[in-house]
């Protein structure tokens, strides 16, 4: 919310800015004398405004700043949201067994894209997507056209599950800061982005293809805490990934290894977090 704030104070600050300098251009050009007091008026607003709106930014970010560390340490304020299995379904082998395709077709299809090392290593976007898919096709040369059908349309792979919208709206309400924190391919994030409507009550989003780090490694969480401004001590993070919940917990984060819905929310229970 502080970003949020700060962000409509800059826009404000740029609107009279802009105002003044149109002011101030105007009055320069006028030979009326009569002018010249309402200039240096204008001059005076141009460099006095950017100096108390500055002023401004910095007295919000140091009250906020206060406000939050007035939150007893262990009081969760900041619930951290992984995606895959926790507010989606990930159904690769349904997806595939949808194609129709016989036995050992589709086990080889496996093995050469979703169970490949490169379906993870695709998550932290270093390469084009085009590059990422010539390594598929190498893993299965003789399936070519299959896999680069299959890559095209990896996103219906994914649909939301029912709480997921109600569950972010609910904690919402209740005055907690929500956050994303996902291993998330470019490729299948540009087909599903949209579907995902709960990314509306988030107040900050990392995807690994967007920053280029993966979990569990630390600079992603640092990514996200420093972006955010978020406490650890104050944070929770859920994960199905038991070694992406140890990284967050290193850093001081609660972790939450997610099973299912009510057992995240009992878990979550014992946390304070109702």
């Amino acid at each position: 919310m502080r970003g949020k704030r700060e962000r409509m104070f800059a826009l404000a600050g740029v609107v009279f800015l802009i105002l003044g300098a149109l002011s101030t251009l105007i009055f320069a050009v006028t030979d009326d004398p009569a002018t010249m007091t309402k200039f240096k008026i204008s001059l005076a607003f141009m460099i006095v405004v950017p100096v108390v709106f500055y002023a401004f930014i910095l007295a919000e970010r140091r009250w906020g700043r206060n406000r939050e560390e007035a939150v007893p340490a262990g009081e969760i304020r900041s619930v951290i949201f992984d995606v895959g299995m926790v507010l989606v379904d990930f159904d690769w082998r349904g997806y595939l067994k949808q194609q129709g395709f016989e036995k050992e077709k589709e086990e080889k299809l496996a093995a050469a894209i979703f169970e490949s090392p490169v379906w993870e290593e695709r998550d932290q976007g270093l390469l084009e997507n085009e590059e990422y898919e010539e390594k598929f096709v190498q893993n299965a040369p003789e399936y070519e056209r299959d896999i680069r059908r299959i890559l095209r349309e990896d996103g219906k792979t994914i649909r939301v599950f029912d709480y997921a919208q109600s569950w972010v709206k609910y904690l919402k309400s209740k005055g907690y800061r929500l956050y994303i924190l996902s291993n998330f391919s470019d490729n299948m994030l540009r087909q599903v982005r949209k579907d995902m409507t709960f990314l509306e009550y988030m107040d900050g989003i990392v995807f690994s293809c967007e920053v280029k780090e993966v979990k569990p490694k630390e600079e992603i969480y640092r990514i996200l805490l420093d972006t955010y401004g978020i406490r650890p001590s104050q944070a929770v993070f859920l994960d199905d990934r038991r070694e992406n919940i140890q990284a967050a917990e290193k850093l001081g984060i609660h972790g939450i290894c997610f099973k299912n819905f009510k057992q995240a929310v009992k878990e979550l229970e014992k946390l304070g977090v109702k």
